[in-house]
């Protein structure tokens, strides 16, 4: 019985020898084709395999099948292609109604449930992408009276064609059921907003050129809510660069607006007209934008905007240009700050609550107070630098007499060239008398104003008896008992901070 144990243990791996050169031999020549020629080092295991795979093949042995995939089907990208609608990017042929589709295909919200504000549809971040083409248009781009939010235009330049309309804009957020303001006419913004309902919000119109062809104007916002306007250079208008009217938060940034192009000193430049941006709305910002060449820069008929890093050489004060018209009697709310007036300035209607700081003031440019009801509250202007060509130019003109005047300040303005005028004033004056006079109407702002007045009467060696005589016309007069010989110093203000 062991002795037969021990052959089939030998007759076995023998057996197993046999079946393996056999399997080696019938698969072997296939094997060989697969090799790499000289290749005489692959790894057992490569081979191995090689070997079960063919054997399985050979026996119509399939391996426990893979797993069924079913490709998701992604939605169409949102971002639309003026290209793709035909719009031809070389400006020669109309694109008017090619870009129409692409922006009234944009618009078709892929959500209608998603709002902003309620009533406009969020798009999800839908991009018009002009294709860095330019792309003469013959109407204006008018953005679908469905309204909607959350938008981009982007990318590439329109010029107005020459029977685009006069009276119209290259791009319009106009939603049908709004009625372009007049001009002309001031409306209160508190009618305004309860005049018309939003229609837009979160667009945004970035890297644009626009070439309006001295026909009408760039881009026109009405009654829209946070619309971005960055990185766009607007010329050749006639009405506005930007327009903005009713609606909040415009945002307009890093952009440049001229009639024509120039970089100063054009030969046609008395004859400017139009107004780079026309802020007919409350709560925008301007920051960062160049206006070079309008009549005015930047007109404000709307509260509470603020303008930041904003350079006018637009048109020279003498050639009858203004870089920033304020045209809010009564209720100015505005902020300039950080801005760059070039030989061409300011221009404020009855200010209340208007604040202007860090300002430069080029080429003789200045301030006017202009009054309409002789109103001027809460006004600060102060830490402005002043250069001008020793013209004798103030720095703050008034335009009319006022009669209401409150919290006004005008002071600590570095002064070269021009005529220092201030709402506050020092002086000293020293001798033997009895007398002390000082005139400081070259100096302050108002005539004959002055509410508050602190002297001190530094006198050597004895001790008179002193009193404030008078303050009428802008000129302080200090009086002693007896004769002495001391130095007199005056501060003046002409407004104070009410109280009570």
């Amino acid at each position: 019985m062991g002795h037969l144990v021990s052959r089939c243990c030998l007759v076995w791996p023998l057996i197993m020898g046999v079946l393996s050169f056999i399997v080696i031999r019938a698969y072997g020549e296939d094997w060989r084709e697969d090799r790499n020629i000289g290749d005489s080092n692959l790894d057992g295991t490569f081979r191995m395999e090689q070997i079960k795979a063919r054997i399985l093949l050979r026996s119509r042995i399939s391996p426990s099948p893979a797993p069924s995939f079913t490709p998701t089907i992604l939605p169409r990208s949102r971002v639309y292609h003026v290209t793709v609608y035909g719009a031809d990017p070389t400006g020669k042929i109309d694109s008017t109604d090619a870009i129409m589709r692409a922006i009234s295909d944009a618009f078709q919200a892929p959500d209608e449930d998603r709002v902003l504000m309620a009533g406009i549809t969020d798009l999800g971040g839908a991009q018009v992408h002009l294709d860095g083409g330019i792309y003469k248009i013959s109407r204006p781009l008018r953005m679908p009276a469905s309204g909607g939010g959350n938008l981009m235009i982007h990318g590439g330049s329109l010029r107005a064609s020459d029977d685009f309309p006069k009276d119209r804009h290259l791009i319009e957020l106009w939603p049908f059921s709004s009625t372009k303001m007049d001009t002309a006419n001031y409306i209160p913004m508190q009618e305004a907003v309860s005049a018309f309902s939003s229609s837009y919000e979160d667009i945004k119109l970035k890297d644009l050129m626009l070439d309006c062809s001295l026909r009408g104007g760039g881009i026109l916002v009405i009654n829209s809510l946070r619309t971005t306007i960055d990185n766009c250079y607007i010329t050749r208008f006639t009405s506005d660069g930007i327009r903005v009217q009713g609606g909040h938060e415009t945002y307009i940034r890093n952009s440049f607006l001229g009639q024509y192009i120039t970089s100063g000193r054009h030969p046609n430049e008395k004859n400017f007209k139009g107004v780079a941006i026309n802020l007919m709305g409350n709560d925008n910002a301007v920051t960062d934008v160049v206006i070079f060449s309008a009549e005015v820069g930047v007109l404000v008929s709307g509260q509470a905007n603020v303008l930041t890093g904003v350079h006018c050489y637009n048109k020279a004060t003498g050639w009858g240009g203004t870089g920033i018209y304020l045209r809010l009697p009564g209720l100015t709310q505005t902020r300039i700050v950080n801005c760059y007036m070039d030989y061409t300035g300011i221009v404020a209607e009855d200010p209340v609550q208007l604040h202007i700081s860090g300002t430069f003031f080029l080429g003789d440019a200045f301030v006017t107070l202009k009054s309409v009801n002789g109103i001027a509250r809460g006004v600060s202007i102060v830490d402005n630098m002043f250069a001008g060509g020793d013209k004798g130019t103030p720095i703050v003109k008034l335009d009319g007499s006022f009669t209401d005047i409150d919290q006004v300040e005008v002071d600590r303005n570095d002064v070269k060239g021009m005529v220092l005028k201030s709402t506050v004033a020092r002086g000293s004056i020293e001798g033997n008398k009895t007398m002390w006079a000082i005139d400081f109407s070259r100096v302050l702002l108002f005539p004959n104003l002055i509410k508050y007045v602190q002297y001190t009467l530094q006198a050597t060696a004895s001790f008179p008896n002193h009193a404030l005589r008078n303050s009428s016309m802008n000129r302080v007069v200090i009086e002693s008992d007896v004769p002495v010989t001391a130095t007199v110093h005056v501060y003046v203000q002409q407004t104070m901070g009410s109280i009570g």
